[in-house]
C-alpha cells in the first residue's frame, strides 16, 4: 500500500500534500541541491524517483506555500529486517529562509500519518551524531530513540550515523527532559559518566567544534552504551556550547 499523504490546507496558508506533479518534483530536485550544497553534477535526487515511491509504496511529501513554492519535503521507502517491516526515510529537507518555523515537525507528522495509514508501525532515519540540533528534534521533540549506531554508514571514512526509530503508536515526547547533575564543559566532551541508571556522552552544541578524535570518542561512547541494551533518548542543551545525549533503557509499547 502506498503512503499517500491526503493534501491538506492549513489557516497559514500552507499546503501538505504529495509530490505528485513533475513540477514538484523538479522544485525538490533543486530544492535538495540547494541545501545541501550539493555542486557536482553526479550527485542530487532524481525526481523519476520520486514518482517510483510514490507508486511503489514509497512516500513523497512536501509543504509548498503561495505560488505553489516548495517549502520542506520528505521521501522514504518501505524496508524490512529481522525485527519486521519499516518505513525508512531518507531525507526531510527544509529550505533555509523556512528554517525554525516548524516545517520540520509539521513534515515529520505528516510522514508519520502517511506510514501509519499504510499500515506500518515504525520509522527509522538516519543522523550525523554531531549534529547536537537533529539529535535534539529526532529524540526530545518527535519521541525516536536511537538504537543503532553504524561506522562509515556510506561506506567512507567519517560517515559514522546513528539510526532511529520512531514507534509511531507511542506517546510524544516528555515536555522537559532530564537534565544531567552535573554541568558538562567543553573538556568533557566524548567523555561519557553514569548517574545512576542514566548515561550521559556530551558532544559540542556547534559541529564545527567535531575534531577526529571527538568523533572516535563518540563513536566509543555509543557502541559501549547501546551494548549495555540502552537507547538514546534525548539529547539535551546543557550550556551555550554543550548539549548531552542521555541514554537509558526504553522498550516499545507492546
Amino acid at each position: 500500500m502506498a503512503c499517500v499523504q491526503r493534501p491538506g490546507v492549513r489557516s497559514d496558508g500552507l499546503v501538505v500534500r504529495n509530490l505528485d506533479s513533475a513540477a514538484l518534483q523538479l522544485q525538490a530536485a533543486a530544492l535538495y541541491r540547494r541545501v545541501f550544497a550539493y555542486d557536482e553534477p553526479d550527485v542530487g535526487l532524481s525526481p523519476p524517483l520520486l514518482a517510483t515511491l510514490l507508486r511503489n509504496g514509497g512516500s513523497a511529501i512536501g509543504i509548498t506555500g503561495p505560488g505553489d513554492e516548495l517549502l520542506a519535503f520528505a521521501y522514504g521507502l518501505p524496508a524490512s529486517d529481522d525485527t519486521g517491516v519499516y518505513h525508512y526515510s531518507q531525507a526531510a529537507v527544509v529550505a533555509p529562509s523556512s528554517q525554525g518555523l516548524g516545517l520540520g515537525r509539521l513534515l515529520k507528522h505528516a510522514q508519520a500519518d502517511a506510514v501509519r495509514a499504510a499500515g506500518m508501525r515504525f520509522m527509522r532515519w538516519s543522523y550525523d551524531p554531531l549534529l547536537s540540533r537533529n539529535a535534539h528534534f529526532n529524540l526530545s521533540v518527535l519521541g525516536a530513540v536511537g538504537r543503532w549506531y553504524v561506522d562509515d554508514y556510506f561506506f567512507r571514512q567519517g560517515s559514522d550515523r546513528v539510526i532511529v526509530e520512531w514507534d509511531l503508536t507511542a506517546a510524544e515526547a516528555p515536555a522537559t527532559p532530564p537534565q544531567p547533575d552535573r554541568v558538562p564543559a567543553p573538556a568533557s566532551w566524548g567523555r561519557a559518566w553514569r548517574e545512576g541508571d542514566r548515561r550521559w556522552l556530551p558532544i559540542p552544541a556547534d559541529p564545527a567544534a567535531a575534531t577526529p578524535a571527538l568523533r572516535s570518542a563518540v563513536r566509543a561512547g555509543f557502541h559501549e552504551f547501546l551494548g549495555e541494551g540502552l537507547a538514546a533518548v534525548a539529547c539535551v542543551r546543557c550550556t551555550g556550547d554543550t548539549s548531552a545525549y542521555l541514554f537509558a533503557e526504553h522498550r516499545s509499547a507492546a
